[in-house]
């Protein structure tokens, strides 16, 4: 079944025929507000009916099994397959196989996808700024996206063992989906420090707040674009920090926690998805 302009965000990226991908909006489902109306969140207070029935009008339209994890802000990523349960816990996924949707939810933060020229692996990780830069990875400290790009090496060289990490990484194409954008996305100097006292050219991805107090605004694509860049990877699309991409702001299009958590008590997840046809 073909996807049409209001089930979504399609993304624009040289995506290999095959592989097939999908950001949702809070449009064309069928929960009440303020989860109104395509919440895929079983954990926001919707009621359970509703979301089951969204979840389900997700699957038909992108004709695929979309595979919900319970995200913890972590950097654990899961192998999918046809039997893996929805609610493993895990903040990034991959598979090989046809039909299994890597979907990560969201409501401010990224969601990443990933896939190469040959279209064989498809992978997706769900990047707020704790699970970006690695802050709970103890002793490693790589982030979220560092283990998705170590997953996905793996799975290439387990089809080619001939295959080095940097042709992989070299080969991989990547696509930003919408979050909390650089004017809204308020943090506190501990955030810009987990990510300048790894890379310090993380310090332009941060600007002091202009109302003062020690604050900062910080944007979250910037900081995965620095991430994935300093792994090898150039072919980045998607999400530029340009307001269209925000979720806080454009609240016709977008949940957004931030926003809506304490003025409604909870928001809705959008979910992106990426699969193999």
């Amino acid at each position: 079944m073909p996807l049409r302009a209001e089930d979504g965000i399609v993304p624009e990226w040289p995506a290999p025929p095959g592989v097939r991908a999908l950001f949702t909006t809070r449009s064309g489902g069928v929960s009440a507000p303020p989860f109104d109306s395509f919440n895929l969140g079983d954990h926001v207070r919707d009621a359970p009916d509703r979301v089951a029935a969204n979840r389900a009008r997700l699957g038909e339209r992108i004709a695929a099994r979309p595979v919900f994890l319970q995200q913890v802000h972590g950097t654990t990523v899961e192998v999918l397959d046809a039997g893996t349960p929805d609610g493993t816990v895990a903040d990034a996924c991959l598979s090989t196989r046809s039909g299994v949707a890597c979907t990560i939810m969201v409501a401010d933060c990224l969601p990443v996808l990933f896939t190469n020229s040959a279209g064989t692996v498809v992978a997706a990780a769900h990047a707020g700024w704790r699970g970006l830069a690695g802050v709970d990875a103890k002793p490693t400290g790589q982030g979220v996206l560092e283990t998705t790009v170590a997953a996905f090496v793996r799975a290439v060289q387990q089809m080619d063992p001939s295959a080095d990490r940097g042709r992989v990484t070299a080969d991989l194409l990547v696509w930003l989906g919408p979050c909390i954008g650089p004017e809204a996305f308020e943090v506190g100097p501990e955030v810009r420090a987990a990510f300048v006292q790894s890379d310090p050219a993380a310090q332009h991805a941060f600007v002091l707040h202009p109302a003062g107090g020690g604050k900062y605004l910080a944007n979250l694509s910037a900081l995965a674009r620095l991430r994935l860049q300093a792994m090898g990877i150039t072919r980045i699309h998607g999400n530029d920090g340009t307001p269209a991409w925000c979720t806080v702001t454009q609240s016709l299009r977008f949940f957004s926690h931030r926003r809506d958590a304490v003025r409604l008590g909870s928001t809705g997840r959008m979910a992106a998805c990426i699969w193999r046809g």
